[in-house]
């Protein structure tokens, strides 16, 4: 069996965290989801934990920091192209999503945009060209000094 991740997130009002997660492309287990947790899944070993607060706080007694204004994690996925990672972030804005709220990184070997979810944490969309990859970290670190 493959190593799965298994990212937690609290959230605030979990029906329209699952419709925001639905709208960029996840889909709900409704095995491991109930009013109080959803598991959406991201890809066949990702997995998004939405946590009410409730819920988050039966894992810990830390506070739950306002995503709208520190960060804790940036959350990085990888798309097939550069009009995928677009495609992403338009959903997410489309969704209710906050769009860009960091900069654009764009590379000519590398592309990234971010979005914000409703709850404010961030995800990073990012495309790199595989030729590029393949070529080795010199030749990835001659396009960027390049750029």
């Amino acid at each position: 069996m493959p190593q799965l991740i298994f990212i937690n997130l609290p959230v605030t009002d979990l029906p329209r965290s699952i419709a925001f997660y639905e709208a960029v492309g996840a889909t709900k287990n409704p095995m491991f989801s109930d009013d109080t947790a959803a598991c959406m899944v991201v890809s066949d070993v990702i997995h998004v934990m939405l946590l009410t607060h409730d819920k988050w706080r039966t894992f810990t007694d830390r506070q739950i920091p306002d995503a709208h204004v520190s960060a804790q994690v940036m959350l990085c996925l990888s798309q097939a192209s550069r009009e995928a990672v677009d495609a992403v972030v338009d959903q997410a804005g489309g969704a209710g999503g906050r769009i860009d709220p960091n900069a654009t990184q764009d590379y000519g070997f590398m592309y990234g945009r971010s979005y914000a979810d409703p709850d404010g944490h961030i995800w990073e969309v990012m495309w790199m060209d595989p030729a590029a990859v393949s070529a080795g970290p010199e030749a990835v670190a001659a396009d960027a000094t390049a750029a």
